[in-house]
């Protein structure tokens, strides 16, 4: 029996308003009834989660976790208590950061308790209402931060074409770090190795579960590495195009249309 669902949040988990249907949180909390870790597994932080943790009955609960900064942290609910941290040098931020400003993107900085953004414009100030907080700031470089740690960066735009060309620019730098998209917005770098999929590995070993008795399941190419190791990997129907052929599974159900639990009634119940 599947043991551990790791599970995207934006565009997998919550619908466009930012809510979980009631079908979705119904399957959940049966699927938790039966001693199966339900995981969260974003690129947001941690305390950007903590309104999805409400709404499912977890916030603070012992044995339950959430794997945040796309596998850069995972953390037990109870206590906020962090249990494996990953982040970026300065120096290798502060150059993703310098690169930022003459490609006209929206960037945003991630350390463990704040995400800084810079050129923080309408359409991003849009999206993330209701979705997390942030600090917006208007420095030309990150001296500010020197001394904490950082999570990792990213660039936003919503112009798909120039996402490539982005990627181009940065391209001498992509042996130091992992690269990836995410809600057709984001293009992500986190330190090299950090992934959802390293973060899900890791957590399974810390509860002692085969990998072949883990479920993932996402929308986007930040989820790919987790629906590849996972023993089961689905994506949503809405999940981007040209990663459907790299799943297990695709869901007939949308992120508005309960996909989890479509996934959640087939795979842990049977029906």
């Amino acid at each position: 029996m599947y043991q551990i669902i790791a599970c995207d949040l934006d565009e997998t988990l919550l619908r466009r308003d930012k809510t979980i249907s009631d079908k979705d949180k119904a399957s959940i909390q049966k699927a938790m009834a039966c001693g199966v870790k339900f995981v969260p597994a974003t690129g947001r932080g941690y305390m950007s989660v903590e309104p999805t943790l409400r709404e499912l009955g977890m916030y603070e609960e012992p044995g339950q976790f959430v794997i945040s900064f796309n596998g850069g942290a995972i953390t037990e609910n109870r206590g906020n208590r962090l249990l494996h941290f990953q982040g970026i040098p300065f120096e290798l931020a502060e150059e993703f950061f310098r690169r930022g400003m003459d490609l006209d993107v929206c960037i945003h900085i991630y350390t463990k308790e704040t995400v800084y953004v810079y050129n923080f414009v309408p359409e991003e100030v849009e999206y993330l209402k209701g979705r997390m907080e942030v600090t917006e700031f208007f420095d030309k470089n990150l001296d500010f931060l020197r001394g904490q740690e950082i999570v990792k960066c990213l660039y936003m735009s919503t112009d798909n074409a120039y996402m490539e060309k982005i990627r181009d620019r940065v391209s001498d730098l992509l042996d130091t770090v992992e690269l990836s998209y995410s809600s057709n917005r984001y293009i992500e770098f986190n330190q090299k190795g950090v992934t959802k999929g390293d973060g899900l590995r890791r957590l399974a070993a810390m509860l002692g579960v085969d990998m072949a008795d883990t479920i993932a399941i996402g929308d986007n190419f930040n989820d790919l590495p987790m629906i590849r190791v996972a023993g089961l990997g689905v994506g949503v129907a809405n999940t981007v195009e040209a990663m459907k052929p790299m799943c297990d599974h695709i869901t007939a159900a949308t992120c508005e249309e309960g996909a989890v639990s479509e996934v959640i009634e087939q795979y842990i119940f049977g029906k």
